[in-house]
């Protein structure tokens, strides 16, 4: 009985949890200021080449410097993290050659 009680408990707690986080990725979109839905439309409008309403791989990486960098004042997009070069000493490199 005790296992019963334990798999529905558990049954209703991953069910809450999903309905919270579809809750939630839903009242995320939601939330775009009128300038942020202008500028979308505007992005849209000039780089869906296939005129589908959604930006695939190669469209969105013919998006200018300029426009992402419009898009990311905006909150449209996130900033790019910045890659770390990979220092490396010439005794690392000296060893690894020998």
């Amino acid at each position: 009985m005790k296992r019963i009680l334990v798999a529905v408990m558990a049954i209703l707690c991953a069910t809450t949890l999903v309905a919270n986080a579809q809750s939630a990725s839903k009242t995320k979109k939601s939330k775009l200021t009128a300038e942020q839905k202008a500028l979308q439309k505007e992005m849209l409008a000039k780089y869906d080449t296939n005129k589908n309403g959604k930006l695939d791989k190669t469209e969105k990486a013919a998006i200018s410097k300029e426009d992402k960098d419009k898009m990311i004042k905006a909150g449209l997009l996130k900033e790019p993290k910045k890659k770390a070069a990979a220092h490396t000493t010439g005794a690392s490199t000296s060893a690894a050659a020998q």
